[in-house]
């Protein structure tokens, strides 16, 4: 099913809750810059539109994607977060590099979440080529920065009230 499938509608928008005390680190991939980036200005425009303040929204930046878990570590273990939001754009080429870093990022991000207890949010697109992940940074198919900010709003809920 595709992303079109899942946008979320006015009465779930109206649902989120709100995000003004809560604090959330984010890691942005500085690889395909132009998705990643594109990706972090709408997480970044969602969390305040849902209540979060500036100065709780902490960004940090690693080369690449694979690079990703060890910035959420640092968030986790260093800083005082509620979240940690994740950003990468992996584009497959010609050899077996894609797969490599899909599951070496896909299963460090779960082990962060199966081992701790602040929610890291998965926001790596990992798509066949360029035009697919331009469709999912703010193109038809939406902006998956939006949908990380809301899973990550929700999941601090989820946390604070379980």
């Amino acid at each position: 099913m595709s992303t079109a499938d899942h946008l979320l509608n006015d009465q779930q928008m109206k649902e989120i809750p709100n995000a003004e005390e809560m604090i959330f680190g984010i890691v942005v991939s500085e690889w395909n810059y132009a998705i990643t980036g594109s990706m972090l200005r709408a997480c970044i425009d969602t969390l305040k539109a849902h209540g979060a303040k500036e100065k709780n929204i902490h960004v940090k930046h690693v080369p690449g994607s694979f690079e990703l878990t060890f910035g959420a570590s640092k968030f986790v273990q260093e800083e005082e977060v509620d979240a940690v939001i994740c950003f990468g754009s992996v584009v497959r080429g010609g050899t077996p590099h894609f797969d490599y870093v899909c599951q070496g990022v896909t299963q460090g991000i779960a082990a962060l979440n199966t081992t701790g207890n602040i929610p890291v949010i998965f926001g790596v697109l990992t798509t066949d080529n360029m035009e697919q992940a331009e469709e999912r940074a703010g193109g038809a198919l939406g902006n998956k920065g939006e949908e990380c900010a809301i899973a990550a709003i929700k999941m601090v809920d989820l946390v604070w009230n379980f």
